[in-house]
Formats: structure tokens, sequence, C-alpha cells
């Protein structure tokens, strides 16, 4: 059970253990399944009212498990928006923190990813489904641990970009985080909590620390050594 609202602009956290119901909960968001109980609104609207293609156009979705077809990564950018420009996907690709890597490929937009992405590492897949969803320009961005495997201050550019790049756009993308680090939802707007498909907390980073035993114990578990190094280093 849960209970919570984002205004456009807006960036929400979703954190919880494994199996708390995080991706259910973006399921429902995005009807991969309807909800059995209570509804989900967007736009002021239940998301029952909306046809599937709609939805695609409104939300873009970041999967946990980077997927990538075989062919350029100009085709692949394009497949949420077909008659995206280059511009308009160097911009995505550098809001995605990928531009840097695909101008080193020997073919740029028109370097082949194999199938299955294997001739590219983890993060640049990741990266690389990022910027597809973002060349679409949605209304609802959803990224659904899809930075596990980009090192921390990547992770970081990557959420200050794409708090730009829905700037730049008068703030009308709503983005909602999913992660198990602590330090990816910690500056975002509202931070849901979850744990075993309820909410133990609804708040920012500082209210849940205060308020929240789940939130305290993920993030503590997560940052305390951090904390104590450098504790110890300003000691001295």
């Amino acid at each position: 059970e849960v209970s919570s609202s984002a205004l456009p602009g807006e960036t929400i956290g979703v954190i919880g253990g494994t199996g708390s119901g995080k991706t259910t909960l973006i399921d429902l968001v995005a009807r991969f399944y309807d909800a059995t109980e209570g509804s989900v609104h967007l736009f002021g609207r239940d998301v029952k009212q909306y046809s599937f293609a709609q939805l695609r156009r409104l939300i873009g979705i970041v999967p946990q498990q980077a997927m990538l077809f075989t062919g350029t990564i100009r085709d692949n950018m394009r497949w949420a928006a077909p008659h995206a420009t280059d511009e308009e996907i160097w911009q995505a690709l550098e809001t995605a923190q990928a531009a840097s890597f695909v101008r080193k490929m020997p073919d740029g937009l028109d370097s082949v990813i194999l199938q299955g992405g294997k001739n590219l590492s983890g993060g640049q897949k990741q990266r690389l489904t990022i910027a597809r969803a973002l060349v679409g320009e949605p209304e609802i961005l959803i990224l659904d641990d899809s930075a596990s495997a980009l090192d921390f201050a990547t992770d970081a550019a990557l959420r200050r970009a794409i708090a730009k790049f829905s700037a730049e756009r008068g703030n009308r993308m709503t983005t909602i985080i999913v992660s198990q680090r602590a330090n990816t939802v910690r500056y975002a707007d509202q931070i849901v909590v979850l744990d075993d498909g309820k909410a133990a907390g609804i708040g920012t980073h500082e209210q849940l620390l205060e308020s929240c035993q789940i939130y305290r114990e993920i993030y503590w578990s997560q940052n305390e050594r951090q904390e104590a190094v450098a504790q110890k280093g300003g000691e001295r």
C-alpha cells in the first residue's frame, strides 16, 4: 500500500531491499499490469484511461537490465522517436553521460551494436538505454535501478544532467529513480521507502533519517565506513 504523488519537474526516489516492491510499483505506473486495489493516476486521469500507445509516449522506462538491439547506435536511439535528429540524439547522449565514449567509437552514431550489446560494457549499455529514453522527451522518466553499473561520480553527474535536461524543457519531466543505493536517491524531492509492498516512510532524505528506521539502516549500512574515514581525516 503506497499513497504518494509527484508534480511535473520533481524527482521521486524509490528505495527498499530486494523483494520490497520497487519494480512492482513502477510496473503499475507504466501499466504493465493493473492495480487490483486503489488506482494510479497520471495527469489527473487513471492510467487505465490511456491507451498503451499513449502511455509509451508519455513514459520513458529504463529497465534494470539494459536492453539494446542489434544495429547502429542511431537506430537504437530512434526506437521511441523515429524522426529524432542527430542533434537531439547527441543531446540525449550528453545527458546520459554516453557522448564521450560514442565519439571515441570508429563510426560514431553509425557504430554497430552487437547482439545483446556484447561489444559494450555494462555501464555503457546502461547509459545508452537512458539516452534512448531521453530522446523521446518523455513526460515521466523512470530509471529502474538502471545506474547500478555506474560508479558514484558518473551516477551523480547523470542525476545533475537529467535535472538540467528537465529544466531546459520547462520542468515538465517527472523523474522516478528506483535504486538500492541511498546516495542515488538522497537528493530527490521526495523518497518513498518500501518494505514488503508497503510504504515504510515518505519524505526527504533528512526527514527519513529522523523518522524512518528502515531508511536509516539502509543509509548508514552503505555510508558508515565513508563517514568514519571522513571523520578520521578531519581529526588530524
